[in-house]
């Protein structure tokens, strides 16, 4: 029988896991065996510098801290090696990471995911992680607005040049 401070410190784990999956907007569940140690630290990086938090979690804690919850689903994929990567802000980039290191570690393989407290399958998992980034998708809506704009600066410039009117910098010289 396990002491009461072991005891005391998995009812904590499972606390904070729960609080970390209901403050996350996104996860995925990983099966984690048999990558290098060096391997790992990149992943690591990576997520950590993207703002996902991935841990390594036993999945007798992550059963007691979904069980009742609508993340209940994930139990079927509960086996093996466990990792599970949340992110509070960024709906992409857990599965972006994730699903390209699955694509060049045969023994890495991503189990399920949520989005939003719902769970998500597999196929939407690999769409996510199709996605661009956030600065990308800012860039494009940028490019997007700004185009008329310089459109319009175009127009106005080649009707001034039509009719005669020099700009300022050429009627200076």
């Amino acid at each position: 029988m396990p002491s009461e401070k072991i005891l005391q410190a998995k009812k904590e784990q499972v606390e904070e896991l729960k609080a970390r999956l209901e403050g996350a907007v996104a996860g995925v569940v990983v099966n984690y065996e048999g990558i290098s140690v060096a391997d790992d630290t990149k992943l690591r990086k990576e997520l950590r510098e993207a703002g996902v938090k991935y841990t390594v979690t036993k999945n007798t804690l992550l059963h007691i801290a979904i069980d009742g919850t609508p993340l209940a689903g994930l139990d079927d994929v509960l086996s093996g090696t466990t990792a599970i990567a949340t992110s509070a802000e960024d709906y992409v980039a857990a599965a972006r990471i994730l699903c390209k290191y699955a694509d060049e570690h045969d023994n890495f393989t991503v189990k399920g995911g949520f989005l939003d407290g719902e769970l998500i399958g597999l196929d939407k998992i690999a769409a996510l992680a199709k996605l661009p980034t956030r600065e990308v998708l800012l860039a494009t809506v940028a490019n997007v607005l700004n185009a008329p704009i310089a459109a319009f600066a175009r127009v106005v410039k080649a009707v001034a040049d039509k009719n005669g009117e020099a700009p300022a910098a050429e009627a200076a010289e």
